[in-house]
């Protein structure tokens, strides 16, 4: 179940689908949560960096991130938006594979996550950190 969120003003960045993407949103993150005055913000970089990439490896287009906040406690909701037509799926745990692990890292640090589709095409895949 997706969260109930609050987003009278919501803070969103969009950025080209590059391989500094994860590293301008860990940007973009650091600085609004700090600004609603959340001080551990290790799982939510994780958690941004892990969702940029992968829109960035297998989405299209542009990719969006905007932060929200869930009303029912407060915590902080990324979503990332891609254009791509897949759907994330959590890939099973293999220690010899350099890449795969980005969702798995996701589910264990989120409280809550998934994707849905956008009505515009593309999907959002977010995060409750």
């Amino acid at each position: 179940m997706s969260p109930r969120v609050v987003a009278p003003e919501v803070p969103t960045t969009v950025l080209p689908p590059t391989e500094r993407a994860p590293a301008a949103a860990r940007r973009f993150v650091t600085e609004h949560l700090r600004g609603w005055g959340i001080a551990d913000l290790a799982d939510a970089l994780v958690i941004v960096s892990e969702l940029v990439t992968n829109a960035l490896r297998h989405g299209h287009g542009q990719i969006i991130v905007r932060l929200l906040r869930d009303e029912r406690d407060g915590r902080p909701v990324i979503e990332v938006w891609d254009d791509g037509d897949g759907r994330p799926e959590v890939q099973p745990e293999d220690h010899t594979a350099e890449t795969g692990r980005g969702l798995l890292m996701v589910s264990l640090l989120a409280t809550a996550w998934g994707t849905r589709p956008l009505l515009e095409n593309g999907k959002a895949t977010w995060a409750k950190c």
